[in-house]
This record gives structure tokens, C-alpha cells and sequence, in this order.
């Protein structure tokens, strides 16, 4: 089987026959190239007298020199230029592989982070990456792990199957955080548990109190089959647009719906964006899509997705 895993190998391993191609994956996409995905989305469900807009960062996993905390202190500036009314976390902030030259205590990255600001504030999720390397997290079978700890003691809200109301321009909106889908490893590694992902999208949406429009933050995309069309808008990480993207395809992606959820814009039952993300995972390597920070405005006069 072809997996991401072997595939991301293969594509380093070209180094011996394309060293051009792998410096550039391995040298400078990864660490020099830093662009803003924009895009302009009027959900049918969403008032169209209410223009917001939302940062959304993802997929960091802070670690030397793939991403540094000077790294991660230009994002953060480079997000909060963008004037957003909204910044949104959507997870994976440890490092996904072991090829680093230092790994990032979670209390460093987190405080980089809450550098963040914005005038209806900065709320986050958590990923897969970030309960996997709790090891204590992983052998109890529950818990919150070091990342929401160091969140939370920044200031920064880390939502688990939760949501919380707010209010721009006197018009109410709900921001949903969904439980991570994968949070778990299987049971033969650790403490059998009773399932893999902790995300339950009902209970989430219960705590949805009135008729206001719905944004829901989703590490992995692949919920958004089972999205009610309740939701205004998703937005997710987790697949780094494949790491590698030709041509608007990624030969791989972690997603049972391939690139369907790979990346971008789609339409299933609500309006998503998958972001690109901006660290690495499992080797560090991007080619075809740049690390980028996501800027979604949403409702309000102006073209359609950009």
C-alpha cells in the first residue's frame, strides 16, 4: 500500500536524482515561504448583512529549525496585520516527526502564540499531533493534554465539543470547536479505549442555543460528510494540502475523501476551507503548497470565493 508516509520518503529520497527539486521542497518552501490564502464566502446560511472575518492559523508543529519560535513569532505577526475580526487555532501545534534539531516545550509556543489579537478574540482546537504526544494522555485514555494546558494558561480557549457566542455589530454568531477525530492511537499501543476520536458533533451543536449562523472549527476535514446543513461554515487542517501539490493535486492525502477535502474551497452539506497548514509532519518537506496563513471573510458584498 502507498501510504502518505511511504510516499513523502519517496519524494525525499529524488534528492539523489533531483537535488534542485529536493532543496527547494526541504530548504525553502518549508521555512521561506510564507503567503496569505484569501477567500470570500457567502454561505447560504449566513446573513448577507454580516461581513466577518477570520484568521485562521493551522497545523504549526513548532520544533527547530522546521519551526522555530522566531518562525512562529512572524506568523503571528503577520496574521494580526491582517486586521481580522476573529483568529482561529485549528490545531497540530507539537511537531509531527522527529527529524528536528529541538523540540519546542509547549509553554514557548503557546506563549509565541498568544501574541495573537483580535477584536473578538483568539479561540482554539486541538489535533490529532497534539493528544498523540501526550503519552500520559495516551496511556490514561482521557485527559487534556500539555497543549490545552499551555493554551489555556496564555489566555487562549481550547474548545472540546464546545461553543461559545459572539457578537459583531450587534448580530450573534456561533463559533464551534469539535473534538479531535483522531485523538487516540489504537487500542493495541496504549489502554484500550473506547474509540479513537473524542469528537461528538451533536453535542457540540446542542450548545448552539438560538438561530444564530454556526462557524465550526475541525481539526481533520473528513466530518464535514456529517456536517447538518445547520452549519454556516468549516474550517479544518490536518492534511497540509497532501505536502505535496502538482498541478492542484496531491498525490496522497490524509483523508478518506482524498483530495475532495484535500485542500481549498468545497461545498459538501455547509461551506469548507481546508487550509494548507504552515509546519510539517512525518518528514519535513513541502512542495506545490506553500505554508500559508488563511483569511476568510465571510458574508458582505464582494466576489465569490477568491
Amino acid at each position: 500500500m502507498f501510504t502518505r508516509r511511504r510516499f513523502l520518503r519517496f519524494v525525499a529520497g529524488l534528492g539523489a536524482t533531483g537535488l534542485s527539486t529536493a532543496a527547494y521542497g526541504f530548504g525553502v518552501e518549508p521555512l521561506l515561504r510564507l503567503r496569505v490564502a484569501r477567500y470570500h464566502i457567502p454561505p447560504p446560511r449566513w446573513p448577507s448583512d454580516l461581513q466577518l472575518t477570520v484568521a485562521a492559523i493551522a497545523d504549526l508543529h513548532a520544533c527547530d529549525p522546521w519551526m522555530s519560535l522566531k518562525h512562529i513569532a512572524a506568523i503571528v505577526e503577520r496574521t494580526n496585520a491582517l486586521k481580522a475580526d476573529v483568529i482561529v487555532l485549528l490545531g497540530d501545534y507539537v511537531a509531527g516527526h522527529r527529524h528536528v534539531t529541538g523540540r519546542i516545550p509547549s509553554e514557548q509556543w503557546a506563549l509565541a502564540l498568544a501574541g495573537l489579537n483580535a477584536p473578538l478574540g483568539v479561540h482554539a482546537i486541538l489535533g490529532n499531533h497534539d493528544y498523540w504526544d501526550d503519552k500520559n494522555v495516551q496511556r490514561e485514555g482521557q485527559g487534556p493534554p500539555a497543549a490545552r494546558r499551555a493554551l489555556e494558561a496564555v489566555g487562549i480557549p481550547a474548545y472540546e465539543n464546545d461553543a461559545v457566542r459572539l457578537v459583531k455589530d450587534r448580530r450573534p454568531f456561533w463559533l464551534a470547536g469539535l473534538g479531535d477525530q483522531l485523538a487516540y492511537f489504537p487500542a493495541r499501543h496504549f489502554r484500550p479505549v473506547p474509540r479513537i476520536g473524542i469528537d461528538d458533533l451533536d453535542a457540540t451543536l446542542a450548545k448552539v442555543t438560538d438561530d444564530a449562523p454556526v462557524i465550526l472549527l475541525a481539526h481533520e476535514p473528513d466530518v464535514a460528510v456529517r456536517v447538518p446543513e445547520r452549519v454556516a461554515l468549516q474550517l479544518s487542517g490536518h492534511t497540509h494540502g497532501g505536502q505535496v501539490r502538482l498541478f492542484g493535486w496531491s498525490p496522497v492525502v490524509p483523508s478518506r475523501y482524498g483530495n475532495r477535502l484535500a485542500y481549498g474551497h468545497a461545498r459538501i452539506n455547509c461551506d469548507v476551507v481546508v487550509s494548507g497548514g504552515l509546519g510539517c509532519s512525518i518528514i519535513p518537506i513541502r512542495l506545490g503548497v506553500p505554508p500559508e496563513i488563511v483569511l476568510v471573510t465571510v458574508g458582505g458584498s464582494g466576489p465569490a470565493m477568491s
